[in-house]
């Protein structure tokens, strides 16, 4: 039994999200989040547009709403809105992508969800992207993407409920100051949460610019694949962001 069709599952309910939990550097434990801020969640098959207030603060350091990916016209689906970077962050083996350092200064994650370009309205959305931001001070973004390239090198497959999950990571070469993308696979699972036939796929886009550091979690919708050949797309959205904030 297959998952049901994209096409043929409406979007019947607004979607919900959590308010963004902005993260200051705090005492040597995970510094993934901290003071609260709110937004109201968008309508049903609303478009994104660029948000204009800003997504977090940590003392010395904001990160804005404008330092997020700003997908091209044809892939908006729903708009960007805050969440909490616990939640946003992915977790393979272990907590791979947590920062863990005393040199992150904020951090802030927003999620959206993209359509493929000729889908029509009313579809459902294609995919959704968890996207979180961290800033450092000192050589501490180097270090975080040093580090997340050794752990997830490690971690080839693990066990999870369904089956065995694999995961394969390559650097992305021309993108931002250095970028590592990471393929999961899992077997496929219906809406009810029984197998299905196949496996789906999802994405890890982790890019450094400058002293600034984005994670993008890229997943189908309701547990389906996502679509690797719009890696480059997010990815280049994502550069423009810090680009824009950093640079």
């Amino acid at each position: 039994m297959s998952t049901p069709s994209r096409g043929r599952r409406m979007l019947g309910v607004p979607l919900l999200v959590t308010a963004l939990l902005a993260g200051a550097c705090g005492g040597g434990g995970e510094n993934d989040g901290g003071a609260a801020g709110t937004t109201s969640p968008p309508a049903a098959g609303s478009t994104a547009a660029t948000p204009s207030a800003s997504a977090s603060s940590g003392g010395r350091v904001t990160i804005p709403t404008s330092a997020f990916a700003d997908l091209p016209p044809e892939l908006r689906k729903i708009e960007a809105q805050p969440m909490e970077v616990t939640d946003a962050l992915p977790g393979l083996c272990d907590q791979e992508f947590r920062s863990g350092g005393r040199s992150v200064t904020a951090s802030a994650a927003m999620t959206s969800a993209y359509k493929q370009p000729k889908d029509p309205p009313e579809n459902v959305p294609y995919g959704t992207l968890h996207q979180t931001v961290f800033a450092f001070e000192g050589t501490g973004a180097a270090d975080y993407l040093r580090r997340v390239s050794g752990a997830v090198a490690d971690c080839r497959s693990f066990q999870a409920s369904g089956g065995t999950v694999t995961v394969r990571s390559e650097p992305m070469a021309g993108t931002g100051d250095e970028a590592l993308l990471v393929t999961v696979s899992r077997p496929a699972a219906n809406l009810d949460g029984s197998p299905a036939e196949g496996r789906a796929t999802s994405q890890i886009l982790v890019i450094r610019v400058a002293d600034a550091v984005t994670v993008v979690h890229d997943q189908g919708w309701e547990g389906s694949s996502n679509d690797p050949g719009l890696a480059d797309d997010v990815a280049r959205a994502a550069v423009r962001g810090l680009e824009s904030w950093q640079r």
